[in-house]
């Protein structure tokens, strides 16, 4: 719902502010006084077009702003959040530029926005109805939408887009195994070749770092032997070893306990430092015992980690990343084994969801036929008490490729006189038809929807072209029937119209200071009443005129049972 509207320097507004209202907000004023700017400006907050002509002169942009209270849907707010906005307080902030060279830049929630995001967002805010440019209901998938909401059709339509999803999904595994089964086939020699050539070789975790320490004892063996037999005699063998040495200090420091028990703790001490000496040396003695030169060992340790380091070249830098490779080739040869078997599951999978989708759509298709059936009389009825009696209104269901809404194509035709062919929508040339149209339509539908109240705006314009009397009376009933679920915004020239307001705004062109402006005021008791008499009157309001308003103001203020 649309909130607070802010104009500045556009065509020959100044600068306007505007809070709007639920319900049914009625502009009125003399012919030429600016009041389709304000449908203008919410066409560019939706998405349109923007041209430097808009810009007021001598001036060197325009700016559009309003504020919306957020919509509620999912599919919105997946939106917003994709443009990282955020709706803070339940508002929502649109805000377009128009430079006076043409360019137009555009915010949303203070943050920069492309065009196609404000038309990606308008259905969520609103329709305006009047001008081709802005006609949503041009649009095959929201005659689509109108039809499923005045037929009750929700239900059936997420079943079948549920199954459409699953089709589709499996639709694309197929596609993308078949793309690689080709492609697979041909490295599976490969992969064969690969797995082969690993797997002879036997590898295991950590096996080449354990190879290159033993090529290193293998290669020095001699080196070893040497250092090994000096350390040993140090420790053990050598009259002066550590071991002879450390008898000869436990034996004093014996005799010296028995005088003084105090050097007891270094006795103890140094009689552990002899244990320690004699352990080393049974380990180097026993190192010595099992080393000796093996010229086959380490040929063959040689011929091993060359292997290795082959499989390395080709494989990996590592065991461990030759072995993950392996792993990955099995995995792909498993893969191309099963992938016939993984086929045909598919395809069955696919053969039962087409299967389904079919029953379900079909279903769909029928339910839309009725209810096409009986919104195209409601509508034609609807449009006799809008003075287009002669008009034929149709809706064509037909078959379309299948997709997540079914498999139909809608399409809203209608002629307006009498021996025309029904056209498209967008073929009707009268804007103020093209509102009377929508007017029914939401009227229609609105009368028997099951959905939930969604607060949108829906802007009509020129809607009141060509009528008058009763006629004009039926528009304005069916405008108040529509703001009690949506806000309704509309352009009027008809008094019998205005009468039905809710919150009534008067547009005005005045000079100031030599140049024309534009201001909209929203009018209240005695000033509501003598507008609505002068658009009776003319400029001489006249005393009838004033009780004809208040009679309409009365009218109006019953609601819009007829």
């Amino acid at each position: 719902m649309l909130l607070e509207l802010v104009v500045e320097n556009y065509a020959v507004v100044e600068r306007v502010r505007v809070r709007f209202h639920g319900g049914l907000n009625l502009l009125t004023g003399e012919t030429g006084s600016g009041k389709s700017i304000v449908v203008d400006a919410l066409g560019l907050l939706f998405g349109g077009r923007a041209s430097a002509d808009m810009v007021r002169s001598d001036t060197e942009r325009a700016r559009v702003s309003a504020i919306f209270e957020a919509p509620e849907q999912p599919a919105c707010r997946a939106l917003l959040e994709e443009a990282g906005v955020t709706v803070e307080d339940g508002e929502l902030l649109i805000e377009r530029e128009v430079l006076a060279g043409g360019k137009s830049r555009a915010f949303l929630g203070n943050r920069p926005a492309t065009m196609a995001l404000l038309r990606d967002l308008a259905p969520f805010l609103g329709d305006i109805h009047g001008q081709h440019e802005q006609q949503q209901l041009f649009s095959p998938e929201a005659q689509l939408d109108l039809l499923d909401e005045f037929g009750g059709l929700e239900e059936s339509r997420n079943r079948v887009a549920a199954i459409y999803r699953q089709w589709r999904e499996i639709g694309q595994q197929l596609a993308e195994l078949e793309k690689s089964e080709q492609e697979k086939l041909r490295l599976a020699d490969l992969w064969s070749f690969q797995r082969k050539e690993i797997e002879a070789g036997r590898v295991k975790p950590g096996e080449d770092v354990d190879l290159e320490s033993e090529r290193a004892v293998l290669r020095n063996v001699g080196r070893l032997q040497e250092s090994a037999n000096a350390a040993y005699a140090a420790l053990y063998e050598s009259p002066e070893s550590a071991s002879a040495q450390l008898r000869v200090a436990l034996k004093k420091l014996e005799d010296l306990c028995r005088i003084d028990a105090s050097l007891a703790p270094v006795l103890e001490g140094l009689k552990s430092a002899a244990i320690g000496v004699d352990e080393a040396s049974y380990a180097m003695r026993d190192y010595l015992d099992k080393l000796e030169a093996d010229p086959d060992r380490l040929e063959t340790v040689e011929s091993r980690l060359e292997m290795i380091d082959r499989l390395k070249r080709k494989y990996g830098s590592s065991v461990a990343e030759i072995l993950a490779f392996l792993s990955n080739v099995r995995a792909q040869l498993e893969a191309v084994e099963n992938a016939g078997e993984r086929k045909l599951k598919l395809e069955q999978e696919l053969a039962r969801l087409g299967e389904a989708y079919g029953e379900a759509s079909g279903a769909l298709t029928k339910l839309r036929k009725g209810a096409a059936s009986k919104l195209t009389k409601k509508v034609e009825g609807e449009l006799g008490s809008l003075a287009m009696g002669n008009a034929v209104f149709r809706i064509e269901v037909q078959p379309a490729g299948w997709s997540e809404s079914g498999a139909d194509r809608i399409d809203f035709l209608i002629s307006a006189n009498v021996g025309e062919e029904p056209r498209p929508l967008d073929k009707v040339a009268s804007g103020g038809e093209l509102s009377r149209i929508a007017l029914a339509l939401k009227t229609s539908v609105g009368h028997t929807a099951r959905t939930n109240v969604v607060r949108r705006t829906l802007v009509f314009d020129e809607i009141d072209s060509g009528i008058g009397g009763g006629v004009a009376e039926a528009v304005g009933r069916r405008l108040k029937k529509l703001s009690e679920r949506s806000q309704v915004l509309c352009v009027t020239h008809l008094a019998q119209v205005a009468g039905f307001a809710d919150h009534h705004y008067f547009v005005e062109k005045r000079e100031v200071k030599g140049r024309t402006v534009a201001e909209i005021e929203e009018l209240k008791g005695e000033a509501r009443t003598r507008e609505i008499g002068r658009m009776l009157s003319g400029q001489r309001v006249t005393a009838e005129a004033l009780k004809h308003a208040e009679h309409l103001i009365k009218v109006g203020q019953a609601g819009g049972a007829e």
